[in-house]
């Protein structure tokens, strides 16, 4: 049984960078690599590549990371969780043998299965979100439950070098190799809280350690072109120390630390996570060294009945046109071209907007009532059930070249459809996982 262990995030969300994974790989001596590449949004999205196609559904950088982390992955020893199988952890799991033969490797892929609930869902359940029906919500296309760490330990228990899962909530993928490792006691809810702290604070990656919390007037991050990411060497009782690689940029302070304990964070209290409800209040973060945060203080209470379940249903489709308009009069000319759109379509959407990028596109026109900018990027956005109706949007913009007011340029038009979430909670005990053993 170990008494510490290294752990990395190499990325925070599905389209982060690349190549801090692979510095910490090489360079931090981890035990563990995390790389949390999964959102609701993402996972909705996942589940439609999967219904179009049958092969896919993992992530869509699952390739390009895999190819570059594998021969470093085995040649330190590294074992790799990461929730990249998204709406389809078995397709993804072929695709890293699919790699490994490429690269002549030998690879174990765990897979953890049973997130996907979507045939358990139909009919009854209702929304977390005003309390409404499913079936109000139009068409549904997923519903991915949020696993925790107990999921994982059986994969753990296995020589995989990589776990492969799908929705698992975002500290469990940090938290079960330290109950793996140090053989914590599940119902020891003290040092799930401890764990689960910790598990937070590296979940977000960049974020950490300056990326999300940089202004470069009020709060300077040096080197962030090449932003390093955080890794935690967590002792057996839950206590960590984070840091990141010397030479990269980037910093971990207080400041960083305390913004992203706090991140998403409705109540400090109860943190609400399927392996413990984390109590935050008591968290004591001690600057060490430069870039190098001690966390002490994390606790918890017994995890809940019930897991969230993030439920993605089709919510129609965005129209989106833009055109810029420069020089003198240019907001003038902006409002009019503006007006002229929504006189002629804008009647025929629930959802409507027209922004002034530059001026009021952010934070509304209030702020921005005695500006006079010089540019003004026009955008018209509009929402429709209909896929022509959106698209009409796009057709109106781009017909103010020669229709519209003078100097309009850079005319551009978007289509996409939306994927909305919502969320239920469904009983801990219908939720059934598995885990599967693929081996090249």
């Amino acid at each position: 049984m170990k008494e510490k262990l290294r752990i990395g995030c190499g990325a925070g969300f599905s389209g982060d960078r690349l190549e801090p994974a692979l510095i910490l790989t090489e360079q931090a001596n981890l035990d563990y690599l995390i790389l949390e590449c999964l959102a609701e949004r993402t996972i909705a999205l996942a589940q439609k590549r999967k219904q179009t196609d049958p092969n896919q559904g993992f992530d869509v950088l699952l390739e390009r990371r895999i190819t570059g982390l594998l021969p470093l992955l085995l040649k330190n020893k590294t074992r790799l969780i990461t929730n990249m199988g998204a709406a389809n952890p078995l397709a993804g799991a072929k695709k890293i043998l699919e790699i490994a033969k490429g690269l002549d490797l030998k690879v174990k892929v765990a897979v953890v299965l049973g997130d996907d609930v979507f045939e358990q869902i139909r009919g009854t359940e209702f929304s977390i979100e005003g309390n409404l029906p499913l079936n109000s919500y139009g068409k549904l296309v997923s519903a991915n439950a949020y696993l925790g760490a107990e999921a994982i330990l059986p994969a753990l228990q296995s020589d995989a070098t990589i776990i492969l899962t799908g929705r698992v909530a975002d500290p469990s993928l940090f938290l079960a190799p330290m109950i793996y490792e140090f053989g914590w006691d599940r119902e020891d809810f003290e040092k799930m809280g401890q764990g689960t702290v910790i598990g937070h604070l590296l979940e977000c990656a960049g974020q950490i350690t300056g990326g999300y919390f940089a202004d470069p007037i009020t709060k300077p991050v040096p080197n962030m072109d090449i932003l390093g990411h955080p890794f935690v060497e967590v002792s057996s009782d839950g206590t960590g120390v984070i840091s990141k690689v010397a030479e990269t940029g980037g910093m971990i302070t207080l400041q960083t630390s305390k913004e992203q304990l706090f991140y998403e964070v409705l109540d400090p209290y109860q943190y609400i996570t399927p392996d413990v409800v984390a109590d935050f209040s008591k968290v004591v973060l001690t600057q060490i060294e430069k870039d190098k945060i001690h966390v002490t203080g994390g606790r918890g209470a017994v995890k809940p009945d019930s897991i969230k379940v993030s439920v993605g249903y089709q919510g129609g489709w965005i129209g989106e046109g833009e055109i810029s308009y420069a020089g003198a009069n240019a907001l003038e000319r902006a409002k009019l071209a503006g007006d002229i759109i929504r006189k002629r379509i804008g009647a025929n959407y629930k959802d409507f907007k027209v922004d002034y990028i530059g001026l009021n596109s952010l934070h509304g026109s209030e702020l921005s009532k005695n500006t006079q900018p010089y540019e003004i990027r026009l955008r018209v956005v509009g929402k429709a059930m209909d896929k022509s109706l959106a698209l009409l949007i796009g057709e109106e913009v781009e017909a103010l070249y020669t229709n519209g007011p003078a100097g309009g340029g850079g005319a551009r038009k978007y289509v996409n459809e939306v994927i909305g979430v919502v969320s239920i909670l469904m009983a801990r005990n219908q939720i059934k996982t598995q885990v599967e053993i693929l081996e090249s």
